[in-house]
């Protein structure tokens, strides 16, 4: 029933910038918190940036003061910013949101969208 929808993926050159976009859509409440993770082919997946219900927003040190986690009014909808790409930035990215209802955890994923930085 519920669907995350990601978007903004794509080529970009080293330096460059690109701004991805994660929609939520079905019925969705009691966020804990929205995040962003990458994952390389062969590598672990990586947390890169989240954002909790309060606000609060944490980075992982490799893109800390590049990148930027945001979200709407209504919490439907989860960005990131990214600037200054580098080529090791390459990877597929992926949104998701954690619920929580009486002390019970779910958690949704999107698809997926490919972020190549190269020149």
């Amino acid at each position: 029933q519920v669907q995350l929808v990601e978007s903004g993926g794509g080529l970009v050159q080293p330096g460059g910038s690109l701004r991805l976009s994660c929609a939520a859509s079905g019925s969705i409440v009691n966020i804990y918190d929205m995040a962003w993770y990458r994952q390389v082919p062969g590598k672990q997946r990586e947390r890169v940036a989240e954002i909790t219900s309060g606000g609060n927003t944490n980075y992982a040190d490799s893109v800390k003061g590049r990148f930027t986690i945001s979200r709407d009014n209504a919490k439907t909808t989860v960005y990131l910013q990214m600037n200054s790409l580098k080529p090791e930035d390459t990877a597929v990215y992926y949104c998701s949101f954690r619920t929580t209802s009486g002390g019970y955890v779910t958690r949704y994923w999107g698809q997926g969208t490919q972020v190549t930085v190269s020149s």
